[in-house]
């Protein structure tokens, strides 16, 4: 697998929009109507999500947790409540299915709740896809790539932006074997600690910058 994107965590979506274009990228919005997310794509390596919310309906929660699902919804919950800034990463598999991630999880005995998902952006492409979660939250959440690939060709953002080089997450000493043999990804840094911690930037114009700030 490798590093999918990130989610950052913001309180009001348009105006965190407005705040990263004006920092010189380009962002377009998840989906055309109503969008609870946002998307700041590079041509290559790892994206980010701006998240305002999960979109879940509050029923939708109690009958996952009446489902026994509640791990999920708690993961669901953190994302909501999280008081702003980076508070997810997600990993991607190299297949078109999650089955050996799956049979990976079960040998470690690791719970999770899987679904497909789908989501019509601002392009007009029907993106499909499946995602995974782990119930510990200190396992990043696994996807397959879109069916179809929304990224830039050959894009540098105005402000130079290249791509996503590092990503640094925290997690129980005893994860960090597992997620490593999830995951061969460089740019992944992993660190005893609790959630993803920051990341840095290539920029065309400079060589690196650390992006604490997002």
């Amino acid at each position: 697998m490798k590093v999918s994107h990130m989610i950052l965590k913001t309180k009001d979506l348009k105006q965190a929009v407005n705040e990263y274009r004006e920092k010189g990228f380009e962002v377009e919005y998840g989906s055309a109507k109503n969008p609870y997310n946002a998307i700041i794509y590079f041509s290559e390596g790892p994206y980010l999500e701006l998240l305002a919310s999960t979109g879940m309906p509050g029923f939708v929660k109690k009958l996952l947790r009446l489902a026994g699902k509640g791990k999920f919804v708690d993961r669901m919950d953190f994302w909501e409540n999280h008081p702003g800034g980076l508070c997810g990463l997600a990993l991607e598999t190299y297949e078109p299915t999650l089955e050996k991630e799956q049979k990976l999880l079960e040998q470690e005995n690791q719970g999770y709740f899987m679904t497909n998902s789908r989501r019509d952006d601002t392009k007009g492409r029907k993106l499909r896809f499946t995602c995974l979660f782990p119930y510990d939250l200190q396992i990043p959440f696994l996807m397959t790539y879109f069916n179809i690939d929304p990224k830039p060709k050959n894009f540098v953002h105005p402000n130079g932006a290249k791509k996503i080089t590092s990503v640094a997450f925290g997690t129980k000493k005893e994860y960090i074997p597992f997620i490593q043999s999830l995951c061969d990804d460089p740019t992944l840094a992993l660190f005893v600690g609790d959630g993803i911690r920051d990341m840095e930037i290539e920029y065309e114009t400079k060589s690196k910058e650390n992006e604490n700030n997002f």
